[in-house]
């Protein structure tokens, strides 16, 4: 399995190099760099990524690809290809493979336009399937301990398309549909944590799921980038309806959300605040446990691991202040770095009547940053809880 997993990653860069058109003076910069990390669920990673940047004759960056050969605590040695195409407007393709020694596997293809037809309107798709060996689950509820923690795998193909109407400069409205299949959660990769399927044989989703969900969508946005924007505000809410077509007592479900983010930017943009908070809200009696709002993971509550605390509702706020801290010139492009300070809070909960002040969970934390405008964003962020801590990484900001 391990040779597999090398061949593999050896046999994709060699297909997606045809990608590449004739560039004439394009350059290319390669820059390996050891890939070392630790996560409350994924365990410790040890290897090493190459990132290539293929920039146009004009400077801009054009292609990003990053092949990784990782040795993981828990599914051994992983292959990964990730490549990015960016184009003016927005534009972005991308794809994703990865095979691992043991049980893990994701494939991820997605293109967006948020410019489509001359700026009037915005489309997106994305197919993904993937098998994630470490996914873990404590049971419902805002105080769920530590030692109710369990492992399972993940095994899911999820399809989505979105269409937006631009209604001016900043509004959009959108109506997107998502397909998701859920297979009957098996035993995981951190066999000393006790199979979900034994301990939790009756939450709702453990013997699979096949989702088909509607969701209508308003989206107003004055920020001045949609991937490394240094000032405006962004609003999305969203209704949402379910369909389950595994057998259940209450097939149909509904979600609502709205999610403000605002930035403050200095008048020089070297120091830059930014706020958000979030509301959701999920309506129905036999939802499955992974459709159900959830916090922790790389984008909220960053001091615990992925879905630490799951319920029907959620509450988040957290607050970031992004400082400059240098720029110089790696790989032939402009690079930026940021490092930035965080504090996540919030709560899951059945109902809005049971939201109590002592469930609010706190983690600060502190993150750095490595930015390439107007398109590429690289992070890492460790968050603290009275858990410990936890490490993500990332090709985004957290919000």
């Amino acid at each position: 399995m391990r040779s597999r997993a090398v061949r593999l990653l050896f046999v994709l860069i060699g297909a997606l190099c045809l990608v590449f058109p004739d560039q004439p003076q394009a350059e290319v910069k390669l820059f390996p760099i050891p890939a070392i990390s630790t996560s409350k669920n994924d365990g410790n990673d040890f290897g090493l990524i190459v990132p290539a940047l293929i920039t146009g004759p004009d400077g801009d960056l054009k292609y990003l690809l990053a092949p990784m050969l990782i040795h993981n605590s828990f599914v051994g040695m992983r292959g990964t290809i990730n490549l990015f195409r960016y184009e003016p407007g927005g534009k972005e393709l991308r794809g994703i493979a990865s095979w691992s020694e043991k049980i893990e596997r994701k494939f991820l293809l997605s293109y967006v336009d948020p410019g489509f037809s001359n700026g009037r309107y915005s489309i997106g798709f994305s197919a993904m399937h993937f098998k994630n060996a470490t996914m873990r689950f404590y049971g419902l509820g805002p105080t769920t301990e530590k030692h109710d923690q369990t492992n399972y795998t993940a095994s899911e193909t999820r399809l989505n398309w979105k269409f937006g109407i631009h209604v001016n400069e900043v509004t959009q409205i959108a109506v997107s549909q998502r397909l998701r299949h859920m297979q009957t959660i098996q035993q995981g990769a951190a066999v000393s944590f006790p199979f979900t399927g034994d301990v939790f044989p009756d939450v709702p989703g453990t013997d699979g799921a096949t989702i088909l969900g509607q969701r209508v969508s308003f989206h107003y946005d004055t920020r001045n980038n949609l991937v490394t924007p240094t000032d405006g505000t962004a609003i999305t809410a969203y209704a949402e309806l379910n369909y389950n077509f595994h057998q259940g007592a209450d097939p149909l479900y509904s979600r609502y959300g709205v999610e403000i983010k605002k930035m403050f930017a200095s008048e020089s943009k070297r120091a830059i605040l930014v706020v958000r908070g979030e509301l959701q809200a999920t309506l129905g009696s036999d939802v499955p446990f992974y459709e159900q709002s959830s916090l922790g993971g790389q984008n909220n509550l960053r001091g615990f691991g992925v879905d630490r605390y799951i319920d029907k509702q959620l509450i988040a706020f957290s607050i970031e202040e992004r400082i400059h801290v240098l720029r110089t010139r790696l790989a032939g492009v402009m690079a930026d770095f940021e490092i930035a300070p965080f504090i996540d809070t919030g709560q899951v909960f059945n109902s809005y009547k049971n939201v109590s002040f002592k469930d609010y969970r706190i983690t600060p934390g502190i993150g750095f940053r490595g930015i390439i405008r107007p398109n590429v964003v690289g992070r890492i962020d460790y968050g603290f809880s009275k858990e410990g801590g936890a490490i993500f990484a990332g090709l985004d900001f957290p919000y």
